[in-house]
């Protein structure tokens, strides 16, 4: 009785995903609060379930593509493996993640120190610390900002009245306190217009004299 040859194995049969790897993150290091975006690299990412800093799952993260994701760095202390859990098992290459103190910021000048009450004016902060800022207040009241460096902030001023604490937050705290005083607009005075007349088809140039004119919106001839 013959038999039937074995029907071929089919090369196209799936093969299994290969096990992440990490080859390094970047920072490789960040404040004890947590907080740091962290770009992890390697192999084998899609379909990542988990990042992990030591024992600790990432605050979040976010698989870019099958190389790379970015994790934000839970709480943590000293220095800690960073791995990356797929279907296909756990990263064990040991790259690491470095928990350092950050400082509490220092606030040592804002300049100008005044402004409208309107708010809008730009600020220039210094002191040092401020790498990570989460916040700059005026007051109770959160500004617009920009980290230009560790040791130099540029805000926007809010609308607010009297005299306020501008501070810094970051991850290290938050800053002392140093004033800005907000001025109320004077109302504004003409006292003089030349020359004092011209044709009815306009087009005359005019030089407005008096006092309070920063910051002005509008001139007219009658309505």
């Amino acid at each position: 009785m013959n038999r039937s040859a074995d029907p071929p194995i089919s090369s196209d049969a799936p093969s299994l995903a290969a096990t992440p790897s990490v080859t390094s993150v970047s920072p490789p290091s960040g404040s004890t609060a947590g907080g740091t975006v962290v770009t992890v690299t390697g192999t084998g990412f899609t379909g990542a379930t988990a990042v992990r800093f030591g024992a600790t799952h990432a605050a979040s993260f976010s698989v870019n593509s099958d190389t790379q994701i970015t994790a934000t760095s839970p709480v943590g202390s000293g220095v800690v493996q960073v791995t990356v859990t797929t279907p296909s098992g756990t990263s064990n290459q040991f790259v690491t993640f470095s928990y350092v103190t950050a400082p509490v910021p220092t606030l040592t000048s804002v300049s100008p120190n005044s402004g409208p009450a309107s708010g809008g004016t730009v600020v220039t902060l210094s002191g040092s610390g401020f790498s990570g800022a989460t916040a700059v207040r005026f007051g109770a009241v959160s500004a617009s900002f920009t980290v230009n460096s560790s040791s130099q902030i540029t805000a926007t001023a809010p609308a607010g009245s009297g005299s306020v604490q501008v501070t810094v937050t970051t991850p290290g705290g938050t800053s002392n306190g140093v004033p800005f005083t907000y001025v109320s607009a004077a109302v504004p005075v003409v006292t003089s217009v030349s020359p004092n007349s011209g044709p009815a088809s306009g087009g005359t140039v005019v030089t407005l004299s008096g006092s309070g004119f920063s910051g002005a919106t509008a001139v007219r001839f009658g309505a």
